[in-house]
């Protein structure tokens, strides 16, 4: 009965979509190289499309690849940073990220929604047909904006209706991106799963040694078990043109023949991103930024390209147990590594014993946990976590020791701290704690109640802030005559609670100023019109989280160049 549910998880049909092949271009005119590719394993998320080299450059022309309108603007200091969107009438929508700044009428619009707004972050959602375009039109200019970290476009293809994100590969860029090569094998574990496994006379993961053949293919050393094991291993993969290591497309493992464990980056959804906390050896990145992906799951996960057997990819060595588990790893153009893996039982002695640190708090992943002492207490509710594990929790001195980071978080938990000795309610906040370093979370209070949601784990106590940001002006001796000058820059910071608004004026108008949260610098393009001959008055608020408000002011010069 088992094996039967095993075929139908694998072979139920699934009928493929026709694509358009050539419906769209590229969005830029650079020679098509990836800095990251559909699917690639990132910190806390996939990488839901494509990453264009831009030559580590900004300011190249972005263009539509298809016909269509703008449907969505949308400005931040985080994330994509200054992005658009473009429905397209064949039902697919497109996504333009990190952009330096539109262009013509797109530009236009988002100074418009600022101006209107008072704020540089916006986002806007025009009407269908109120900003159209056609295939080939230039909307903006390729930037660094956002969480990016070096000059790039970020692009993807989404499904309109559904929002799910598909591979822009299947719309004919594969043509773009030459790929004759294997992808890479380069490291591989077993791990034994549960209390009377064993690998190799260890109860821990150790890694497997691999052999490469004269065909490309790799045969693992023998591996000798008891119990049930599992596999992972650390795969990507190159392509002729970006020479560089990206996510591989398809990896398949195989028991005596029979499909064990499967995943294949077609298609996302954006609220299966975290799960790649849960496919990784997550502990294992912690401690040595190796990702390696698993092959088994011992409590099932909610993604859904995963396709498993009844027993999740878990092997169950037994008694005269010999065989060869297969691991297939793909990419697009069906370019296939595999990597034989021969198992054998046998009773072993144990020579790495694993001794997991048991406490009083075993926290089951499916249920709600609640932990409290001394006014302080943690709420996890069920499915926070991937796996049941033993739960480090204590309080001392006013903190809350709630575990630490080597434990993947999927969704928020909540943090409450009552304590009626707090004077300055208002200003007071939950904390993390980094060493120490005081963490802002977003923090409600009910009388002498605080509580927050958060997904990091260590240490929580009380903060108060009391003071308020600070402001530097850049290049300060530049105001007294700006003749020549193009901008105007300040750098803001705040050292506990953080930034949460700022406002720019000059002579006492409000006026765009920029802001990039990596070099916490927020920047005003001088525009003429909004400044005087002579002398003109600059004022920059900022306040932070609880309220806390600082003023800069100052004056600067500008003569006016006679057209």
């Amino acid at each position: 009965m088992k094996y039967l549910f095993a075929l139908l998880i694998f072979y139920t049909p699934v009928f493929a979509q026709n694509y358009p092949q050539d419906y769209f271009r590229p969005p830029l005119d650079l020679p098509m190289q990836l800095a990251g590719n559909f699917g690639e394993l990132r910190s806390n998320h996939f990488h839901t499309g494509f990453d264009f080299k831009t030559q580590q450059k900004e300011g190249f022309p972005v263009f539509a690849s298809a016909d269509g309108y703008v449907s969505r603007i949308k400005i931040s200091p985080f994330g994509y940073g200054k992005a658009i969107y473009i429905d397209h009438p064949n039902g697919y929508t497109t996504v333009y990220g990190h952009l330096q700044k539109g262009y013509g009428k797109l530009e236009q619009a988002i100074r418009a929604e600022q101006y209107k707004a008072e704020s540089f972050e916006v986002e806007i959602f025009p009407a269908p047909g109120e900003l159209p375009v056609k295939k080939g039109d230039t909307i903006a200019f390729s930037g660094n904006t956002g969480g990016s970290e070096g000059p790039h476009l970020h692009f993807e293809f989404r499904d309109t209706k559904s929002e799910k994100i598909i591979n822009p590969l299947y719309f004919g860029f594969d043509k773009f991106l030459p790929d004759t090569k294997k992808p890479l094998i380069s490291g591989l574990m077993i791990y034994p799963i549960g209390e009377g496994s064993i690998a190799n006379e260890s109860q821990k993961p150790v890694m497997v040694n691999l052999s490469l053949q004269k065909d490309g293919n790799y045969i693992a050393e023998k591996i000798y078990a008891q119990g049930r094991i599992g596999f992972g291993l650390i795969c990507g993969d190159y392509d002729n043109v970006s020479y560089n290591n990206n996510g591989v497309f398809k990896v398949e493992a195989f028991n005596n023949g029979s499909p064990s464990f499967e995943y294949e980056f077609s298609q996302l959804s954006f609220d299966e991103g975290r799960y790649v906390n849960a496919l990784i050896d997550f502990q294992r990145f912690r401690n040595t930024k190796q990702r390696y992906q698993k092959l088994f799951a011992q409590n099932p996960y909610g993604l859904s390209i995963i396709k498993t057997d009844a027993q999740n990819g878990i092997l169950e060595v037994q008694s005269e147990y010999s065989q060869v588990f297969k691991i297939q790893v793909s990419d697009f153009n069906q370019n296939q590594v595999t990597v034989f893996v021969p198992i054998d039982y046998a009773q072993q002695s144990v020579l790495i014993k694993d001794n997991p640190e048991k406490t009083a708090y075993f926290l089951q992943a499916n249920t709600d946990n609640i932990y409290e002492k001394d006014g302080m207490e943690v709420f996890f509710p069920a499915k926070t976590f991937y796996d049941d594990f033993y739960l480090k929790f204590s309080v001392q001195n006013k903190v809350m020791n709630v575990h630490d980071d080597s434990v993947p978080v999927h969704s928020n938990f909540k943090v409450s701290i009552t304590d009626s000795t707090v004077v300055n309610k208002d200003k007071t906040f939950v904390a993390s704690l980094s060493g120490t370093r005081k963490i802002y979370n977003p923090t409600k209070r009910k009388d002498d109640t605080y509580t927050a949601y958060t997904k990091n784990l260590g240490g929580f106590t009380l903060a108060t802030d009391t003071i308020a940001p600070k402001i530097a002006l850049l290049h300060a001796k530049s105001l007294k005559k700006m003749d020549d000058q193009k901008q105007i820059s300040l750098k803001i910071g705040d050292d506990l609670s953080g930034i949460k608004s700022y406002k720019g004026y000059i002579n006492e108008k409000w006026v765009l100023f920029e802001y990039d949260n990596k070099s916490d610098r927020i920047t005003y393009e001088i525009n003429d019109d909004e400044v005087i001959e002579g002398e003109n008055q600059l004022k920059v608020i900022v306040s932070d989280n609880l309220g806390n408000s600082a003023i800069f002011e100052t004056t600067f010069f500008r003569n006016k160049k006679t057209k």
